[in-house]
């Protein structure tokens, strides 16, 4: 049990995590979080808080941080399939600005890590979809920041089909582009 297949990424932090699945004719079972497996792959964190959405398609969440109490995040999909997209806002990263996106799904059970300081957001792709996710800090409403998700500077390829109708949050549709972002923060 707790076998981990983890695929490092181009962008030094954010990890994609397959559990190993055992599977019958009954079912499956999986192993979804497991502290000393994590930390072995050097996701040494202390999760305090289990959050869990669920969303139509065409919806598309964020880009999000938290400014003064950021989070690490691990993330899947329970139900559907989004594409999960983590953008690099650590000050002096040589990937600052970058961004990877990858497809969570229930069939591939795959998980994503995203450390403190990244932006982060997801676009459902399926008709429905249930999204769980862990982090390292409590949420703090005031505390909230954000990024335009079509914002042309990152140019984040979210793969949007032909005649998606997109929906988002009233706060989304006016985020902050990555210039205004860089300009408050000096970078």
């Amino acid at each position: 049990m707790g076998k981990l297949t983890v695929e490092t990424c181009e962008i030094e932090g954010l990890y994609e995590i397959t559990p190993q699945v055992f599977g019958d004719n009954r079912g499956y079972f999986t192993e979804t979080y497991n502290y000393n497996d994590f930390a072995a792959i050097g996701i040494d964190c202390k999760f305090v808080q289990d959050n869990q959405s669920a969303s139509k398609k065409g919806v598309l969440r964020g880009l999000h941080f938290q400014k003064e109490f950021p989070q690490d995040k691990l993330v899947r999909v329970i139900k559907g399939e989004v594409y999960d997209v983590a953008v690099d806002l650590r000050e002096g990263s040589k990937t600052f600005g970058q961004w990877h996106g990858v497809l969570l799904s229930e069939e591939n059970k795959k998980q994503f890590f995203v450390p403190k300081n990244f932006a982060h957001g997801f676009l459902v792709l399926s008709d429905y979809a249930e999204f769980c996710y862990k982090v390292t800090d409590f949420y703090h409403p005031n505390d909230e920041g954000g990024i335009k998700y079509d914002d042309p500077d990152l140019n984040v390829a979210w793969p949007i089909p032909d005649g998606m109708e997109l929906t988002l949050s009233d706060k989304d549709k006016v985020q902050a582009s990555f210039k205004q972002y860089c300009a408050e923060h000096n970078k």
